[in-house]
């Protein structure tokens, strides 16, 4: 977050459909679209869902299949003995690792590899006994907040805090939970009002819709984090894909996102170095409207303004009005004193 680049995360989750060849390729492609991080999601299904546990309505549009929630996650999880693997690979090709523990047991699996971040989703906001065991690790936290309130979403940061993780380790991210979002629901500006509640928390925004917009307004809104979910394809069946970026999508949010980095600049107005060199061309300078005797006094008859700007600035006409000529000047010439 230093030097006002965004971190941008290309959120493989699930979408490797328990396929390692698949979470490669996720890894070779998020790297090619030049994302900061490659995140995927560690869970042990028994720990997250009941039995009885009900599919969200996206996903049983997504997945096509009448199964349980803890069925679905059952073809879902990342194995315990392919992260070596894929961090392995990640660091070979030069992008950060990362996944989302959904449980305290991945949490604890997940230490041994030292990420940057502990992820926490959204459903895990109020998760009390998890809340209190990530805070102790004094790591840095990125904390998804769909679903919640700006009350609950304090209530987490401040356990988090009172077990030792400090403000400054903490990026809140604004996000809805359905897939896609509708542009309507998205409200990205509420990314703001989560910073302002908490009193200039670092914020960033976990994105869902269908495309890049909503990611490129929280950029300009000044998110620290971008999270998006990226796939291969998204007619992939999975209860992710649809609301996922494809590689040339992620590439292209990459890009403006960039672009938008550098457009921001540092907030200071100057005179730009690729503008400079445009000042006497654009601007103007006194100018001879007619013939003026010497003796003669000047006017707004006999002066007026004309570009380029290598004369006496049109701001000092002011002290000219009414004083006497005390020379020749020819019609269509820079006023020369």
């Amino acid at each position: 977050m230093k030097n006002n680049k965004v971190i941008i995360i290309a959120e493989a989750g699930v979408n490797h459909n328990q396929n390692i060849n698949i979470a490669y390729k996720l890894i070779r492609e998020a790297k090619r679209s030049g994302a900061d991080y490659i995140k995927f999601q560690t869970f042990i299904s028994e720990n997250l869902v009941a039995k009885t546990a009900k599919l969200a309505n996206y996903q049983k549009i997504n997945i096509k299949k009448s199964i349980s929630q803890l069925e679905m996650l059952k073809e879902l999880e990342l194995p315990y003995s392919w992260h070596s693997k894929l961090i392995n690979y990640s660091k070979k090709i030069g992008i950060k690792f990362l996944s989302t523990p959904f449980d305290t047991e991945s949490v604890i699996f997940l230490q041994k590899f030292k990420l940057d971040y502990i992820k926490i989703p959204s459903g895990e906001i109020n998760n009390y006994l998890y809340l209190k065991y990530i805070g102790k690790l004094n790591k840095k936290i990125i904390l998804s907040t769909g679903m919640s309130t700006l009350r609950e979403i304090k209530q987490a940061v401040e356990l988090l805090r009172k077990q030792g993780t400090p403000k400054k380790n903490i990026t809140v991210l604004h996000c809805n939970t359905e897939y896609p979002t509708p542009f309507r629901d998205a409200n990205v500006k509420a990314m703001l009002d989560i910073k302002n509640f908490l009193n200039n928390i670092s914020v960033g925004y976990s994105d869902h819709t269908i495309s890049i917009e909503a990611s490129l307004a929280a950029v300009a809104l000044g998110a620290n984090i971008i999270e998006k979910h990226f796939t291969l394809s998204k007619k992939f069946i999975g209860p992710d894909h649809k609301a996922s970026l494809e590689p040339k999508e992620f590439k292209e949010l990459v890009l403006k996102i960039r672009n938008i980095e550098k457009a921001l600049g540092d907030g200071k107005k100057k005179i730009s170095k690729s503008e400079k060199k445009n000042l006497k061309i654009a601007r103007k300078s006194i100018f001879v409207l007619k013939d003026i005797k010497k003796g003669e006094r000047y006017s707004l008859q006999n002066l007026t303004t004309k570009r380029p700007a290598t004369g006496i600035s049109p701001m000092k006409i002011k002290y000219l009005i009414g004083k006497k000529s005390k020379k020749f000047h020819s019609k269509d010439s820079f006023l020369k004193i």
